[in-house]
């Protein structure tokens, strides 16, 4: 049996007739570049998650660099993240010559831990960037409330988790500014690239509309240095027509992981940790990571009986080659180190099926009885 970590054309069959009368719509009209489609989206996402300012872009690479810009994030400045998540944070960071600084994860929730945060908070830290990572959404009322206490803005990255929630909101809604993004294989995703920021502050909602087309307003008059960064047409309206089913989706992960729970442990495998869910936590399961031990050869066996998986992430920003000028060495944040070591992500799309799942916990307990 094959088990793909990730089947989209599974995702595309069920919605094509939706998707290709929306895209035809553009190719008809011609615009291609911002246009209504790129307004019904934002608009349409701004219902969603209940943000009253949502501003497309490029990508979620670009939304982070834009929210940082509208904050005017530069050289000699500091802001606090996690070194386990995707490059694209701390990268946005350094884009902009600021220093990325680092605080460990939870060894739970694989989310910045709080406790760790506020003896980085020195007078050059401009903002905080929690990761809602996975799906899961970070402590955002603890980390809130340290940052207000310093009067620094919080930027969520939420590229993982649209339609994620806490007791306090949606992830997105929970800081200053949200980061989002449609990359193909996030849980809304599009046809390629896409990103979104959201905010309730309108001054900084209109900042982010001007950075995104070269800080111009009106056109060929720039009071600000922006960059290009313009959602698609084309990516809006595939968009629009795929958070239609986003609940139903999120519905349908979310009784994977059940699945998966109830599987584990009527397989009884001490060496397999599943992922947290904390009490009034809606976690979308952009990703099920389990933590277990010889990752490695395990990833190994279960390549050989056709089973998809990923390692979310093998190296920690700390230790990446292109960070040697910020000093951090092995050994300095041991819970991301550990969860690079050790974790690992199954398949948990919403179109797998039962069988699917029974052989890829069939298959792991089998590794590990032998």
């Amino acid at each position: 049996m094959k088990v793909p970590l990730l089947d989209l054309k599974a995702q595309y069959a069920a919605i094509r007739n939706e998707i290709e009368p929306a895209v035809k719509e553009v190719f008809e009209s011609q615009r291609f570049i911002m246009g209504p489609k790129v307004k019904e989206f934002e608009d349409a996402v701004a219902r969603y998650i209940g943000a009253p300012y949502t501003v497309g872009c490029a990508s979620g690479t670009d939304a982070l660099l834009l929210a940082l810009m509208a904050l005017g994030v530069g050289p000699g400045d500091e802001v606090i993240t996690t070194p386990y998540t995707f490059f694209a944070t701390a990268g946005s960071i350094a884009q902009l010559s600021a220093r990325p600084v680092f605080c460990d994860i939870r060894r739970d929730t694989y989310n910045l831990d709080p406790d760790a945060l506020e003896a980085l908070i020195t007078p050059k830290t401009k903002a905080i960037i929690p990761v809602h990572l996975y799906g899961l959404t970070a402590e955002m009322g603890r980390i809130n409330e340290i940052a207000g206490r310093h009067g620094l803005p919080v930027i969520e990255d939420a590229a993982q988790a649209i339609g994620a929630s806490s007791p306090l909101g949606k992830a997105g809604t929970l800081g200053t500014m949200g980061c989002f993004s449609f990359f193909p294989s996030k849980n809304l995703g599009g046809a390629g690239d896409g990103g979104m920021v959201a905010t309730k502050d309108p001054s900084l909602a209109d900042r982010i509309t001007m950075l995104r087309e070269h800080g111009a307003r009106p056109k060929y008059y720039h009071s600000l240095v922006g960059i290009n960064s313009r959602l698609d047409a084309l990516q809006a309206a595939v968009l629009t027509v795929k958070l239609r089913h986003l609940d139903r989706w999120t519905e349908e992960r979310i009784s994977n992981a059940a699945t998966y729970r109830g599987l584990f442990s009527e397989k009884g495998i001490p060496d397999v940790i599943l992922p947290l869910v904390p009490a009034g936590h809606r976690h979308i399961f952009n990703q099920f990571v389990i933590r277990v031990k010889e990752r490695d050869s395990l990833r190994e066996y279960l390549t050989d009986l056709g089973i998809g998986t990923e390692i979310y992430y093998p190296v920690p920003l700390h230790l990446q080659d292109c960070f040697p000028g910020l000093g951090y060495r092995k050994g300095d944040f041991p819970e991301s180190e550990a969860a690079a070591k050790n974790t690992l992500a199954i398949p948990i799309y919403p179109e797998l099926a039962p069988q699917m799942q029974e052989y890829v916990v069939d298959a792991i307990a089998e590794f590990y009885r032998k």
